[in-house]
C-alpha cells in the first residue's frame, strides 16, 4: 500500500474489520462497541476506545479513512509510530468526553425539571428506552427538549471523526501553506492553517444551533481539535514536536 504508513494502514484494516462485523451482527455489536451515553445501561468502560472503529454507513467509514490516509500518514513519518498513536487515541477520548458532556449539560437539566413535576426518573429512562415520548413531559417542557432528553439517552456515537479532527490540528500546526481543496470546490485551494479552523467553525455552529447536516456529532468533532491543539501547543512550548518516539 504505496504512501500508507505501517500504523495508518492498521488502523484502516482495524477500522475495516469493525466495519464488516457491525454488518454482519448488527445492533447485538453495535450496542456493545459503540459510545452510549453513560447513564444509558449500555454503556461500558471500553466504548470510548472502540467507538472510534465504529462505522454508521459506506460513506461515513471512507471519507474518515481517507482523512486519516491523507493526513495521518505524514504525522506517523515525522513523529514515529508511538507518539502518532499516543496523539490518535488522546484525541479521540478527548472528542468521547466533550460529546459525552454535551450531552449531560442537555440531559440533566430536562430530568431535573421533569422529576421536579413528578415524574420518576426511573420510569423516565425506561419510556426513552423503549422510545415512548410520554406526551404528559410536554406540559412541563418543549418538544425540542424532549427530543434532546432522548437524543443524550439512547442515541451512540460511533466514527474516527474526532480523532481525525486532531490529525488535521496536527498537519494545520506542521504544515501551514500546504494547500487543501474541498470536495464541491476542487478548483478552490485553501491552506491548510486556514482550511482546518473552517471546519472547526462549522462544527461549533452546527453544535449550538438547531441545524445539522446529518446525524452527525459536533462537539465530538470539536473535542478532537481542541484536544489535539492542547497537545500540539504543550509539544511545541516544550520542543517534544521536534523528536519521534520509536
Amino acid at each position: 500500500m504505496r504512501g500508507i504508513t505501517d500504523t495508518v494502514k492498521h488502523l484502516l484494516i482495524i477500522n475495516g474489520i469493525f466495519f464488516f462485523a457491525s454488518n454482519l451482527y448488527g445492533a447485538f455489536f453495535n450496542d456493545l462497541m459503540a459510545l452510549h451515553f453513560f447513564v444509558n445501561p449500555a454503556f461500558q468502560f471500553w466504548q470510548p476506545i472502540t467507538h472510534m472503529f465504529m462505522h454508521g454507513s459506506f460513506n461515513h467509514i471512507l471519507f474518515n479513512m481517507l482523512g486519516l490516509w491523507m493526513f495521518g500518514s505524514p504525522l506517523e513519518e515525522l513523529w514515529g509510530k508511538k507518539k502518532f498513536l499516543f496523539y490518535y487515541f488522546s484525541a479521540g477520548l478527548g472528542a468521547a468526553a466533550l460529546q459525552l458532556f454535551a450531552y449531560s449539560v442537555s440531559f440533566y437539566p430536562i430530568m431535573d425539571t421533569l422529576t421536579t413535576a413528578g415524574f420518576s426518573s426511573k420510569d423516565i429512562l425506561d419510556s426513552l428506552a423503549v422510545g415512548d415520548m410520554n406526551l404528559g413531559w410536554l406540559e412541563h417542557v418543549s418538544r425540542d427538549a424532549v427530543q434532546s432528553l432522548y437524543n443524550s439517552y439512547v442515541v451512540s456515537m460511533v466514527g474516527a471523526s474526532g480523532a481525525l479532527y486532531g490529525i488535521l490540528v496536527a498537519f494545520a500546526f506542521l504544515f501551514p501553506n500546504v494547500p487543501l481543496r474541498i470536495i464541491f470546490l476542487p478548483f478552490l485551494p485553501i491552506k491548510a492553517k486556514y482550511f482546518v479552523p473552517i471546519l472547526i467553525l462549522g462544527d461549533l455552529f452546527f453544535g449550538f444551533t438547531s441545524y445539522s447536516m446529518g446525524p452527525v456529532a459536533h462537539f465530538a468533532h470539536v473535542g478532537g481539535a481542541i484536544t489535539g491543539f492542547v497537545m500540539m501547543m504543550y509539544w511545541k512550548r516544550n520542543q517534544f514536536n521536534q523528536n519521534r518516539w520509536n
